[in-house]
């Protein structure tokens, strides 16, 4: 056979097992997780000036948590028989563990929120501590679903469970930014100007804590990227669909340089304490993080199995 015949056989067109309702599902559990966390921090930390963001993260987890399973459920051929899943059990699969998490944390979650919201301070704290380990595993067992599939180069790096909750933390931060900006700038008018200055100062220092996480995830990727291009054939047939190929204007483009390079100049240099910089720079990474669910569920799949 010509070397032209197996690269028709090789180029024909490959299902996608996975599409972006699953890329979405990964996107909304990270904001939950991240906002989560830093509802946590502001609790434990009991200081004045962090009580409204601790309430508004409060309510924004399990919100998020709750509308995450619905691209779930949507991707599903038959999406009544959702509930298959906590009835017949597959303890090798991380799907049979995260059904019970996506249970179990969005019930810790507004049980938190409730006792954030009725200033019951102890409650909140203990509920909190044990509410992180639920929150990252929730978010952490989504990218170990994609690493533990050996056929899928590009997701099969034992990278894959750490680059998805630093991203979380990122989008997750950010979307507080954005939140807390809103109220600052449209629904905090009888504060006095010693309090919106105080909240303006804090919104800042978590557009400072959003652009630092982001460093961390930028060396994630690039660490997993460079593992690619110097691994077996297929992995590195990956990395170039990501930085020269098809996917390469989402990643290059997109998730790194209007989501990762521009919100850090901005949150970073001269603009750093502009509230509008920060509230573009926040939008910017959650552009670009949505940009990387999709750049890895649906990329990863794009390099052919035959």
């Amino acid at each position: 056979m010509e070397h032209g015949d197996i690269n028709v056989v090789y180029s024909v067109e490959h299902q996608l097992p996975l599409v972006m309702y699953i890329g979405q599902y990964f996107f909304f559990t990270g904001l939950s997780a991240g906002s989560f966390v830093i509802s946590v921090i502001a609790t434990l930390l009991g200081r004045k000036e962090f009580k409204p963001i601790g309430k508004i993260t409060a309510v924004l987890a399990p919100a998020l948590l709750i509308i995450a399973p619905i691209n779930l459920i949507a991707d599903l051929e038959q999406p009544l028989r959702f509930w298959h899943l906590f009835l017949y059990y597959n303890w090798t699969s991380p799907i049979t563990y995260g059904s019970f998490l996506l249970t179990a944390y969005p019930v810790m979650g507004i049980i938190y929120a409730v006792m954030v919201y009725t200033n019951r301070q102890t409650p909140a704290k203990i509920l909190g501590i044990l509410g992180i380990p639920l929150a990252v595993s929730v978010h952490g067992y989504t990218g170990f679903i994609l690493a533990l599939a050996k056929a899928r180069s590009l997701w099969n790096t034992a990278a894959m469970p750490t680059i998805f909750l630093v991203s979380a933390m990122v989008s997750g931060i950010g979307l507080v930014v954005i939140i807390a900006a809103i109220r600052w700038k449209w629904f905090d008018k009888d504060a006095t100007e010693e309090q919106r200055a105080g909240d303006k100062k804090l919104i800042l220092q978590l557009a400072q804590f959003m652009a630092y996480t982001l460093m961390l995830d930028l060396f994630l990727i690039f660490s997993d990227i460079l593992v690619l291009l110097t691994a077996h054939s297929d992995a590195y047939e990956a990395g170039l669909l990501i930085l020269t190929g098809n996917f390469a204007p989402l990643f290059v483009g997109v998730e790194l340089i209007l989501g990762a390079l521009i919100p850090m100049i901005l949150v970073l240099g001269p603009t750093r304490k502009s509230m509008t910089a920060v509230v573009v720079a926040s939008i910017l990474v959650n552009i670009g993080v949505y940009a990387m669910r999709y750049v890895m569920v649906i990329g990863g799949q794009t390099v052919p199995l035959s």
